[in-house]
């Protein structure tokens, strides 16, 4: 047992130390929701209602923690979510996660909208990558980025269907962070209160939205407002249908709360349905992401791959997405917040926390397997 068991035995430990380290903006970009953040409280409060019955005199029970998916096998159903432009949240970090999840055995998903191309990260990930992809409406530009992401070794396509359009962030406003980035003694005042963050920065280069801005070229310095209209294609059902019909390599659909758009997209012949709100990042009206998984499991039936994200934040709450119908579970947050408390030996740090969590509490149910948990599975009352 490390030292880090004591000092940062949770994600909630790993969040404060990433906070001390990062400049604000780059913090709140990362940690904040939208609105009141009343989507987000609702991932949680709904996540702590998912209860099991402790079981007993069950033996010493040793679980097996790994999956078979899409005919890869994971050391745990755990995936690295998307996070938009990481390499300006921590420098370096998509490297550095892709790389690390194919170390860890665990899926990793690469945003469109990072501040690495697919070229740079598909070799470091190999079998454990996904690349997610914002559908675009110019058929040259989406052909071609979906040549690169092939020909960069990702095979699993991620298709998010959940922003059809800019979300206010109040929060990021209020750390007076804009996309692009634009310099002000404000932000150089954060960065030399963040020393480890600006010297790694320096190192790295500023980031960029590089993917998208490769299709901005001629534009100048309007070339990442350029870029960030090129991936907002506004996508319809049409749209999803051309993307099948392009990509013949697994196809997951990001961004799924409505167990009849499910069902559509059953029908349409998509490999996996990611069930997510965004982790309330997108708008705060909506229903909690994990009382959706269930009907959406309803929907497609038994044997459709789910993804869960929105809310995680330890290894108990992946059991409750496992008990509710998902196949793998992704995390974002989490991820980034290792990353920034330690670096690379975070990542490590942060997939010590999450099986451990998992094997004690599903000893706690008596759950000898991921099976044995939808019969364990109670509510109880989150207060």
């Amino acid at each position: 047992m490390s030292g880090r068991d004591f000092s940062h035995p949770a994600i909630a430990d790993l969040r404060l130390r990433a906070r001390r380290r990062m400049p604000r903006f780059a913090f709140e970009y990362l940690d904040s929701a939208t609105g009141t953040e009343a989507g987000a409280r609702r991932n949680r409060a709904a996540l702590d209602a998912v209860g099991f019955m402790p079981a007993i005199l069950r033996g010493d029970l040793k679980p097996d923690l790994a999956v078979r998916f899409l005919a890869q096998e994971y050391t745990l159903p755990l995936v690295i979510a998307p996070v938009g432009m990481a390499g300006a949240i921590w420098p370096g970090a998509e490297a550095t996660l892709a790389a690390a999840a194919a170390r860890l055995g665990i899926a990793w998903c690469q945003s469109t909208v990072a501040a690495a191309t697919p070229e740079d990260t598909g070799a470091l990930s190999g079998p454990y990558g996904w690349f997610q992809h914002y559908p675009v409406r110019d058929p040259d530009i989406r052909a071609d980025m979906l040549r690169r992401i092939l020909a960069a070794g990702y095979e699993t396509l991620v298709v998010t269907v959940d922003v059809p359009a800019e979300s206010r962030r109040e929060r990021q406003r209020r750390a007076y962070l804009a996309m692009p980035p634009k310099p002000t003694l404000r932000m150089a005042t954060e960065m030399a209160l963040a020393p480890a963050w600006t010297l790694a920065m320096a190192r790295t280069g500023a980031p960029r939205m590089q993917f998208a801005m490769d299709y901005a070229k001629g534009k100048g310095k309007d070339a990442f407002e350029h870029a960030g209209r090129i991936i907002r294609g506004y996508p319809d059902r049409e749209d999803l249908k051309r993307l099948r019909g392009m990509w013949r390599g697994p196809m997951i659909v990001k961004g799924v709360l409505d167990p009849g758009d499910a069902a559509w997209l059953k029908a349409e012949g998509v490999d996996g349905i990611w069930v997510s709100n965004h982790t309330g990042r997108q708008f705060e009206a909506g229903p909690a992401a994990i009382a959706q998984l269930p009907l959406v499991r309803e929907a497609v039936g038994p044997d459709l791959p789910l993804i869960y994200d929105s809310g995680i934040e330890g290894g108990l709450d992946i059991l409750r997405a496992m008990a509710l119908g998902a196949d793998m579970v992704a995390l974002g947050k989490g991820f980034m917040f290792a990353l920034a408390a330690f670096g690379a030996d975070g990542i490590d740090h942060l997939i010590h926390i999450l099986g451990a969590d998992m094997t004690a509490n599903m000893a706690q149910i008596g759950a000898a397997s991921y099976a044995d948990l939808p019969g364990r599975r109670i509510d109880v009352d989150p207060a």
